[in-house]
């Protein structure tokens, strides 16, 4: 053996370990939990306006449902074929992440939630030879607790952790754990596994690899560092080094600060009136107040854009935008709605007898450079009145967490529930953790 595969089989098999788990096709597990009914059934998720299919069970993607696929295109073979087809139920999903990251905890108390559906622990203070039970224990507590079926993958870096768990998702006969800090386990997988695979090895980057000559894992991981920063870019050196078992990517046990904030929503129905547009928009900039509010943030500009969809290809095409500068920062939604709406003004163009109206598609508005609004300058001309504004926002608020968001809402907004242009989810389940008025009563 070579004094680097040596110094390798040292590292790997060293102290620090990180444990990458995350549920397995977790939209589509959330809804078996409530419904056993699901539980051998192909089911997907559409995303929102019940386009595309966001999540397939296994039983779905044997029938040849791909991520991504547009539902209309695939509406007969799910009823040829019994799949279960249900609306996305955010509201469900975040508190079903949240309930099973509660449980990560009782396992280890640095945890970095890095998706709805994934999170990084540190295993760092368990014992080599316990941390394929604790895995195991903890796919079964979360199971139990939660009705979510999860895999795990160890490794002694983020990278390695990620890879373990593609391999503990794809080989039922690991029991849903993988343990790449284990020597043997890592010379043996890392052969096999084609590079494809690499957490942040995207097409473009296999592209340069293949030619190359690379193939698998291991192929990746003996390369010299150098040339590849040249043709990969810092990311690719890094990856090398992560899958030598450095870790070149920490935890990160508190999430960075938001630098920007984006609230965007596709209609479900074309939108041809400025009305009508505004009211959207509006309830946009209510959402994102709301956002800024949680998190203490202010901004103090914001940009409002809409569009046409290419997919009407027989309707004239229109696409803008707008930025409206704040006289100082804010996250008061009134002041939001203000600026939204100034924007579309801005922006409207009215139908002539020489040109047809346009039909919207999508509206949005966003926003950067996000700071605390504890922290940020007051302006000397144009100065907002927080004083009144504050205590309203939070009484907004208070009524909104207490009776359900959108309980009270600016009248520009619209009245939910009475949004014709509203995101459709026609198939969606009820919120089943969150949502009182939605628990399923049992009949005597």
């Amino acid at each position: 053996m070579s004094g680097l595969a040596t110094r390798r089989r040292d590292r790997i098999g060293g102290g620090r370990a990180y444990a990458l788990i995350d549920g397995n096709s977790f939209y589509c597990s959330c809804e078996r939990v409530f419904d056993p009914k699901l539980a051998a059934v192909p089911v997907i998720v559409l995303s929102n306006n019940d386009g595309c299919a966001i999540a397939r069970t296994s039983e779905a993607k044997v029938l040849g449902i791909r991520m991504g696929e547009p539902y209309f295109k695939i509406r007969d073979l799910c009823r040829s074929h019994g799949v279960r087809v249900f609306s996305s139920n955010y509201t469900l999903y975040g508190d079903m992440s949240a309930r099973t990251n509660a449980v990560f905890r009782q396992f280890s108390p640095r945890v970095e939630v890095y998706s709805i559906d994934e999170s990084f622990l540190d295993l760092s203070d368990v014992a080599a030879a316990l941390r394929v039970e604790l895995a195991l224990d903890l796919r079964a507590t979360v199971r139990a607790w939660t009705g979510i079926p999860t895999c795990v993958g160890i490794g002694p870096t983020k990278t390695l952790a990620k890879l373990a768990n593609h391999i503990a998702k794809s080989l039922p006969d690991l029991s849903g754990v993988c343990d790449l800090t284990e020597p043997s386990a890592y010379d043996h997988w890392l052969c096999r596994v084609a590079a494809a695979e690499v957490w942040g090895i995207g097409r473009a980057s296999l592209a340069k690899l293949e030619a190359m000559g690379v193939e698998s894992v291991a192929d990746l991981r003996d390369l010299d560092p150098r040339p590849v920063r040249k043709g990969l870019t810092v990311v690719g050196e890094r990856i090398i080094h992560e899958l030598r078992g450095t870790a070149c990517l920490p935890l990160e046990l508190v999430p960075a600060r938001r630098k920007g904030c984006a609230v965007t929503r596709s209609f479900s129905t074309r939108i041809t009136d400025r009305a009508t547009l505004e009211e959207a928009v509006a309830a946009h900039a209510t959402r994102l107040g709301e956002k800024l509010r949680r998190e203490g943030l202010a901004t103090d500009h914001v940009t409002v854009f809409y569009h046409t969809s290419d997919h009407d290809r027989d309707d004239p095409q229109r696409s803008v935008s707008a930025t409206v500068t704040l006289p100082e920062h804010t996250s008061d939604t009134l002041a939001l709605i203000k600026a939204a709406r100034l924007g579309v003004a801005k922006t409207w163009r009215d139908a002539s007898p020489n040109r047809p109206s346009w039909r919207y598609s999508k509206a949005g508005i966003l926003t950067n450079d996000l700071v605390p609004l504890s922290h940020s300058p007051r302006a000397l001309i144009g100065r907002l009145d927080r004083e009144r504004s504050d205590p309203l926002m939070a009484a907004v608020d208070a009524c909104n967490a207490r009776w359900g968001r959108g309980t009270v809402v600016p009248a520009r907004a619209g009245l939910v529930g009475r949004r014709d242009w509203s995101t459709k989810f026609e198939m969606r389940t009820p919120r089943y953790t969150t949502q009182v008025s939605e628990l399923p009563v049992a009949m005597a």
